[in-house]
């Protein structure tokens, strides 16, 4: 899809996020969501613009409300291009530099610092776990892979991305800056029990925040930490002073879903190239899953999940129920809070 989007840098300088937020981002997400395997799925918007380059079919949404275009994948090598795969492995290493050693010391201390004021400001895009995996992995270019099992939360903060296309003109630094004071929140909620909010992706409404813990630094009560991390955060969402755009105040509220189990935990992407962390398996699915049955401002939990903190907090049973792509039902517990001492 193609269209206006407000792209936007929120949170602290200690942890920053670069986000893209309005409507043109939720209809990217549905065409990709409308899309076939295999296949490059168009709105009608970007078709119109580019309808004498390629040749399309008719395609449609699973409810048949929204139209697209999927391309017909009938080039020619010649069309497509040459281009060349390869890895690179150890033997073809970039020699280093000799340029800082022909200058004087000042000079390269100078230039030192311009590098790492260069780089600082990049570190805060990386969850602090991550970012001292990469340092101290930096000689071999690659953070080892790890079988975990991390539980898992998975927030949709809904209210402020979908009101950005009705933003009056100077109102869109309000939306961003509430923006950033609730991930700045939601991450300190976080940090301060040991997790890692990995980040923040796109969602078919509102933003989904992926949040670890016992991955890359395990605990012994995890599951604990992570419970009591999305209580913060939904108290954070809950008491949210939200700004006035286009005359009136948006509802924000937030769906959480908590899992555990195990997982693959490893570095994705060349050595030399664009690399990122992550934890993958199924574990990760049903967490977001879970998080799409919830209600406004509630907080699921599997039943392994559940298991592990029941003595400490309190629950309802809300039956088990079918998760996409689950033979077997997934029994699905609600949070209260925390039991009293007595």
């Amino acid at each position: 899809h193609s269209g206006r989007f407000l792209a936007a840098d929120i949170g602290t300088p200690r942890r920053m996020e670069h986000v893209l937020l309005g409507k043109t981002v939720q209809h990217t997400k549905l065409a990709e969501s409308a899309g076939v395997q295999g296949r490059v799925c168009l709105s009608i918007t970007v078709y119109k613009r580019i309808a004498d380059a390629f040749e399309f079919e008719d395609h449609q949404s699973k409810d048949g409300k929204r139209k697209y275009k999927l391309v017909i994948d009938n080039l020619t090598e010649d069309e497509l291009g040459e281009y060349e795969l390869f890895k690179l492995d150890g033997t073809r290493r970039k020699q280093a530099s000799a340029v800082l050693f022909d200058r004087g010391i000042a000079e390269m201390v100078q230039q030192i610092e311009n590098l790492v004021d260069g780089i600082e400001p990049l570190a805060s895009l990386l969850p602090a776990p991550v970012l001292n995996l990469l340092v101290e992995s930096a000689a071999d270019r690659h953070i080892p892979p790890d079988f975990v099992e991390p539980t898992v939360v998975f927030v949709n903060f809904i209210g402020l991305p979908e009101i950005v296309d009705l933003a009056m003109p100077g109102e869109e630094k309000a939306i961003t800056r509430t923006f950033s004071q609730a991930f700045a929140l939601i991450n300190a909620a976080v940090e301060a029990r040991g997790g890692v909010l990995k980040k923040i992706t796109y969602h078919l409404s509102g933003s989904d925040i992926v949040i670890y813990f016992g991955a890359p630094t395990a605990h012994s009560n995890d599951t604990e930490r992570a419970v009591e991390a999305a209580m913060a955060i939904r108290d954070a969402v809950m008491s949210l002073k939200v700004p006035r755009v286009a005359m009136q105040i948006p509802k924000v509220v937030c769906q959480i879903g908590i899992n555990v189990g195990a997982a693959f935990a490893a570095e994705i992407g060349e050595p030399r190239g664009r690399r990122e962390y992550n934890v993958l398996g199924d574990t990760v699915n049903i967490a977001a899953r879970l998080m799409n049955r919830a209600e406004p401002n509630q907080i699921l939990l599997t039943g392994k999940a559940h298991e592990r903190v029941q003595e400490k907090f309190e629950f309802d049973f809300l039956g088990e129920v079918s998760l996409k792509g689950k033979a077997a039902l997934t029994p699905i517990y609600a949070l209260k809070g925390k039991r009293s001492q007595e």
